[in-house]
């Protein structure tokens, strides 16, 4: 993939050529996948959310594409800190991009162990999902509706990150995710993920009359949520000054061109990745680089948060 030097992000110091980032969830288990990703046209990549221990997720069915998008319920499932921190030290040396290390905890506690043993494979990045919204069942509510508990964790796993930047990702769900941002940031967070996916929603199979999903409900991704990131993505811009990577719908190059002019510096793609396969993210850029030379935009940072003018 060769390197399109118009559209390198301005992100912590971060040597990236595109915008693009892996989200969370998708082909992020193993290093040689994520290094895939990279020579597809990713800047950077996001591993899987992983806790301390190996958890085994909800069973089948867990994911079921609809017409819009994809619902999911896998339950964070993940083998657990120890093979990902093998994974995290094998992609770098597989490959000089960055790489995001996505983790969360049953406990506030535990999310402060996992960041320290994540931080050992030196990821450039820590994201903290306090928001995964199809476990809601069986952790109850999620940290992220929770200014005190984001407040908590935000403080906790930057301090045991040290010297690695860390990103909290948030949910557009709980008492306003522009609060939570200003929350994370006046903690010590360094940047904002938003958003993970929305929901739960619940989708019913009309032959047998039950839930489509094992677990009833999940998580919505896909281009259904798009308007629902954006206008989540203007509100934390609005509010903290720290860098925000949007994440959710992103399908097409104009979805990420939004974006940005939302006020995004990275862009996060997972669910086109099923639709459009590894391709996506070559087309993507693209497709913002074309929009750039049309409009006589020279940096990416031209471009961040002209909605808001």
């Amino acid at each position: 993939m060769k390197t399109i030097h118009l559209i390198k992000p301005d992100f912590l110091n971060l040597k990236m050529d595109s915008p693009l980032v892996l989200a969370s969830g998708i082909l992020g288990l193993t290093a040689s996948s994520m290094a895939r990703v990279i020579r597809f046209g990713a800047g950077a990549v996001t591993s899987k959310s992983f806790n301390l221990e190996w958890r085994k997720g909800h069973r089948n069915p867990s994911i079921i594409p609809f017409e819009h998008g994809l619902l999911n319920a896998v339950g964070l499932s993940n083998p657990g800190v120890d093979e990902m921190v093998k994974e995290i030290r094998l992609f770098r040396q597989k490959s000089e991009a960055p790489i995001f290390a996505s983790i969360f905890g049953r406990t506030i506690e535990e999310f402060a162990e996992v960041a320290k043993r994540a931080a050992e494979a030196r990821p450039h990045l820590i994201e903290v999902n306090v928001s995964c919204p199809n476990v809601r069942s069986e952790f109850g509510t999620p940290f992220g509706d929770s200014p005190q508990d984001t407040a908590q964790i935000t403080r906790l796993v930057k301090k045991a990150a040290g010297d690695i930047p860390v990103s909290v990702k948030l949910g557009p769900h709980g008492p306003g995710i522009g609060l939570m941002a200003r929350v994370c940031e006046e903690n010590g967070a360094d940047a904002i993920t938003a958003i993970n996916t929305a929901g739960p929603g619940m989708l019913i199979d009309i032959r047998v009359r039950k839930p489509v999903l094992s677990n009833k409900t999940g998580g919505i991704s896909g281009p259904a949520i798009l308007p629902i990131a954006v206008k989540s993505v203007y509100e934390v811009y609005e509010n903290v000054r720290i860098p925000i990577i949007a994440t959710g719908g992103v399908t097409h190059w104009q979805d990420a061109v939004q974006m940005l002019l939302a006020g995004a510096t990275l862009i996060g793609v997972g669910t086109a990745v099923y639709y459009e396969g590894m391709e996506v993210f070559g087309k993507i850029n693209k497709g913002i680089e074309g929009y750039m030379r049309e409009n006589g935009f020279s940096a990416l940072k031209e471009l961040r948060g002209l909605a808001h003018e």
